[in-house]
């Protein structure tokens, strides 16, 4: 039995991107279409038994109609090609409000021929071209779902994390009590884990979002643990395995390094023994690039504009082009009137979008004293040095000497003025 496992599509993302005239949406919707097209053929194509989605189809609570349609697209083909479809619902699906209707929600209205919906803790046993298999499904749960108010009240933000996590794995607990151990089962939840790396998708309510403890997650009932809602993939567990497929596509400059994609997990069963054998394989998406290029120009240097545009050559035109870059360029004050920005960016027209910041660093400045070294070597006060020889000093301390012979000579020809 393969099953493919994916989460955190966030289709309606549009940072980096511009508004395509034609549909009057953000170009950045194409690139997450493109990446879940990727899926979806590799799926058809390899003959996958099912597809497990971990929550988050949109960036939105209230998505477009456009995003809606888009994604309805693609679920259709898989359940038109014959693979039953798994929606667990995340945080990013539930509405603003309670009682209004989720946003993967349709699909179960409507009941669309294999595709199954879960907004709420349950057992599924789904039948695929391999056989059947048992998703325990633990979608996002509002606090006010496992912990009710007369609960909480006087306890501190500890107290309730504890609280919650006590909540979490019983509920976990009785999604296992009811498997039936003959058939392959699969977890499937939308939850933080206490031992997770956190990437772009970052856990903004320290203290009051449910959190699991890996010890309690990793159930050996599961064959599999498939996990939604931290962008960064990774693996908690080895056995059972406990997995974040990550994000899709990436979404921001912190998912920079993440290679993005999803799972393939094969679980084989002994004929003669009934044991199990799970095995999982990430498969990367080619999903739109970010660049991040840092430039430290030093001072003196005669030619500022052409170090920065080594900088950018030098990470090779293919790497810049149809990426999102930015350019990081760190500079003495002086720099400020000698970066050719044209050029600069101009360097960077192949990109899918580029910004360019520069922070210029103002260098401390030596101040002449009460007394001073003079070119004769003699010690004199300020007051008694001639402007020149004073202006002389001053430059030959603070600049490198090109500069400073530079600097003087326009002194000369104002005070000599």
């Amino acid at each position: 039995m393969k099953i493919l496992h994916f989460a955190d599509l966030h289709l309606g993302v549009e940072t980096y991107g511009k508004i395509n005239p034609e549909t009057g949406v953000s170009t950045r919707l194409d690139d997450f279409l493109a990446a879940l097209d990727k899926l979806v053929e590799y799926a058809l194509e390899s003959k996958i038994d099912l597809v497990l989605f971990c929550g988050d189809a949109y960036k939105s609570r209230e998505p477009g109609q456009t995003q809606q349609r888009e994604f309805a697209k693609r679920i259709n083909r898989l359940a038109e090609g014959g693979i039953p479809i798994f929606l667990l619902v995340g945080n990013h699906d539930l509405p603003n409000a309670i009682g209004k209707a989720t946003s993967t929600e349709i699909f179960q209205t409507l009941s669309v021929k294999n595709v199954y919906v879960s907004n709420k803790p349950d057992v599924y046993r789904i039948e695929t071209k391999s056989g059947t298999i048992q998703i325990a499904s633990l979608p996002w749960l509002r606090r006010s779902a496992l912990l009710k108010r007369e609960e909480a009240k006087n306890l501190t933000l500890e107290q309730i994390s504890r609280q919650l996590q006590e909540v979490l794995t019983k509920t976990i607990a009785d999604l296992a009590s009811r498997l039936d151990p003959t058939l392959p089962a699969i977890l499937a939840a939308h939850v933080g884990v206490d031992q997770a790396k956190v990437g772009s998708e970052r856990l903004m309510a320290i203290g009051q979002e449910p959190l699991v403890l890996l010890g309690n997650l990793a159930n050996p009932a599961f064959d599999y643990i498939a996990l939604g809602h931290i962008h960064k993939r990774q693996v908690l567990n080895e056995n059972p395995p406990v997995v974040y497929a990550g994000s899709l596509e990436r979404v921001d400059f912190g998912e920079e390094a993440d290679e993005k994609g999803f799972y393939v997990v094969d679980i084989e069963t002994d004929k003669q023994t009934g044991r199990r054998h799970v095995s999982f394989d990430f498969h990367p998406v080619s999903g739109r690039s970010f660049r991040t290029i840092s430039v430290n120009l030093e001072p003196g240097d005669i030619d500022m504009t052409a170090t920065v545009l080594r900088a950018i050559g030098s990470d090779g035109e293919d790497k810049v082009r149809n990426a999102i870059v930015r350019l990081q360029i760190s500079a003495p004050e002086e720099a400020a009137g000698q970066l050719r920005d044209n050029e600069i960016r101009g360097a960077l027209k192949e990109a899918y979008f580029s910004t360019v910041a520069t922070d210029f660093k103002r260098e401390a400045r030596s101040r002449l004293g009460q007394a001073l070294v003079t070119g004769t070597g003699e010690q004199a006060a300020v007051e008694e040095i001639p402007p020149l020889e004073a202006l002389k000093t001053y430059l030959e301390a603070n600049y490198p000497p090109e500069r400073a012979r530079v600097l003087l000579e326009y002194g000369e020809r104002l005070i000599g003025g």
